[in-house]
C-alpha cells in the first residue's frame, strides 16, 4: 500500500535569482544565479548531482526544448535531465520529479530548477494560444482577468457577498502582499501601496482593479534534494523535509457539466485534502504555520484559502479583512510578497514559493522572518477556474 512521500526526502539547498525586469540577463544567467546559491547552500560538489528536472512553460520563446539548455548552461556531468511543463505548476513539477527520484532510491542527489524570462517576449501578459484546437472550444474569447473576474462574481453570488465587501477584501489581499514584498530584496516590486490607491486604481475586469492582478517577470529558482540520512551525515542539524506533494488536474467536470457553480477551485480542494492526509495533518488551520499560494489575481488567493480548508467556505473574505493572513496574523500568507510582488515567471514560481518556506523554516528570512514556523505549504494553479492544474506541496522541520 502506498505510504506517500512524508519525511523520505530532505531539501539540502535552495537558491533564487532576483526577480524583475532583467534586461541585462538571459535565461542562462538567471539559471546560474539560482543554481550557484543552491549549490553553495547544499555544500556539495556539482559532480555529486545524479539527475535533474528542468521547468519552463513557454520554452519556445526564450529557452528551447529538452533538457539540453539546463545541462549546457550548468555544464552538468552528462546526467539525465528531464524537461517538464505543466502550466503554472511547472516549477513544482520539477521539484516533484527530483523528490520522487531520491525517494525511490534511484539517486542520492537530484536538482530541480525552473526559469522563465518573459519581459522581453513583447507580451504585456502571458502569451496565449497554447491549447489544442478542441481544448480551445471550451475557452473561446476568454482572457485571464475576465476568467478570474467571473470567479469573483460567482463567489459573490454563491455566498451573498456585496460588491463593496468583495472589493475591500481583495484590496486587502493586495495591500498585504505589497506590505510584505517591501521587505524582500529579491522581489520585483518592493513598495508598500496604500489601500486608497488600490481601491481607486483603474478597473481591469470588475471587480479586479490594476492592483488585483500580478504582472509578468523574469526569474529562476532551484532546489537540491537528498535523503534526511545523507543530510544529517553532511552535518545538517536543521533538516527540512518534504511532507506531501499532490497534484490534481481538471477532467472537464467543471466546465462540461452543471455540478460546478464557478465559485471555487475543484482541483485545489482535492489536492489539498490528499496533501493533508499524506502529511498527517488533521487540522490545517491549527497545524500549518504559513502559506504561499497562487495569487495570480487577488480573488484567487481569497478563494484558495477556502479550498485549502483553512477558511470556512463563504467566510474567507471575513478572515482576510480580520487580518488572519497578514504577516502578524494567525497564519501569514504570501510573506515574501507573492506573485503580486514577484511577478510570475511561470517555470520558476513554484520553486520560488518553496524557497521562501525553506528560508522561513531555517530562520533565515531576514526582516520578514516569522516566529518559529514549523510547517509551510505552497499552492500553484495553472489555467482558468474552470480548467486547471492544481499542485500542493507541504514541507517542514523533520521533527514536525
Amino acid at each position: 500500500m502506498a505510504k506517500g512521500i512524508r519525511d523520505k526526502v530532505a531539501i539540502l539547498g535552495m537558491g533564487c535569482s532576483k526577480f524583475g525586469e532583467r534586461w541585462e540577463s538571459g535565461a542562462e544567467e538567471l539559471m546560474l544565479e539560482a543554481f550557484k546559491e543552491a549549490l553553495a547552500d547544499a555544500g556539495v560538489d556539482k559532480k555529486q548531482l545524479q539527475a535533474a528536472w528542468f521547468s519552463t512553460a513557454i520554452d519556445e520563446v526564450h529557452v528551447g526544448k529538452s533538457g539540453i539548455p539546463l545541462s549546457m548552461t550548468l555544464r552538468l556531468d552528462n546526467i539525465p535531465v528531464t524537461h517538464v511543463e505543466n502550466m503554472c505548476a511547472s516549477g513544482t513539477e520539477a521539484f516533484r520529479g527530483a523528490v520522487y527520484a531520491v525517494a525511490s532510491g534511484a539517486v542520492d542527489f537530484a536538482l530541480a530548477l525552473g526559469v522563465e524570462k518573459l519581459k522581453d517576449t513583447g507580451y504585456g501578459g502571458l502569451p496565449g494560444g497554447r491549447g489544442a484546437p478542441l481544448q480551445q472550444l471550451w475557452n473561446a474569447n476568454g482572457t485571464a482577468p475576465g476568467n478570474f473576474a467571473q470567479l469573483a462574481s460567482a463567489y459573490q453570488a454563491a455566498h451573498g457577498v456585496g460588491y463593496d465587501d468583495i472589493k475591500k477584501a481583495i484590496g486587502h489581499v493586495s495591500w498585504k502582499s505589497h506590505q510584505n514584498g517591501a521587505k524582500n530584496a529579491k522581489a520585483h516590486l518592493q513598495k508598500a501601496v496604500e489601500m486608497d490607491t488600490i481601491l481607486n486604481a483603474p478597473m481591469i475586469a470588475a471587480p479586479l482593479g490594476l492592483f488585483d492582478c500580478c504582472g509578468v517577470s523574469d526569474g529562476a529558482a532551484a532546489a537540491i534534494v537528498t535523503t534526511p540520512e545523507i543530510a544529517k551525515s553532511l552535518g545538517r542539524h536543521d533538516v527540512i523535509s518534504v511532507k506531501a506533494l499532490q497534484l490534481s488536474v481538471s477532467n472537464g467536470s467543471e466546465s462540461g457539466f452543471n455540478s460546478w457553480d464557478g465559485s471555487y477551485f475543484h482541483t485545489t480542494r482535492i489536492a489539498s485534502k490528499k496533501a493533508y492526509e499524506e502529511a498527517g495533518i488533521k487540522n490545517p488551520r491549527e497545524e500549518v504555520s504559513m502559506f504561499e499560494v497562487h495569487d495570480c489575481f487577488s480573488v484567487t488567493e481569497l478563494v484558495t484559502m477556502e479550498d485549502l480548508h483553512i477558511s470556512e467556505t463563504g467566510k474567507g473574505w471575513k478572515d482576510v479583512l480580520d487580518g488572519f493572513y497578514d504577516a502578524d496574523g494567525k497564519i501569514p500568507c504570501q510573506i515574501d510578497g507573492g506573485l503580486k510582488c514577484f511577478g510570475h515567471p511561470i517555470g520558476a514560481s513554484g520553486l520560488r514559493m518553496l524557497y521562501e518556506m525553506y528560508l522561513q523554516l531555517q530562520g533565515k528570512a531576514g526582516p520578514r522572518q516569522l516566529k518559529d514556523p514549523r510547517i509551510g505549504m505552497t499552492h500553484n494553479l495553472g489555467g482558468s477556474p474552470r480548467e486547471n492544474v492544481a499542485s500542493v506541496s507541504i514541507i517542514g522541520r523533520l521533527d514536525a
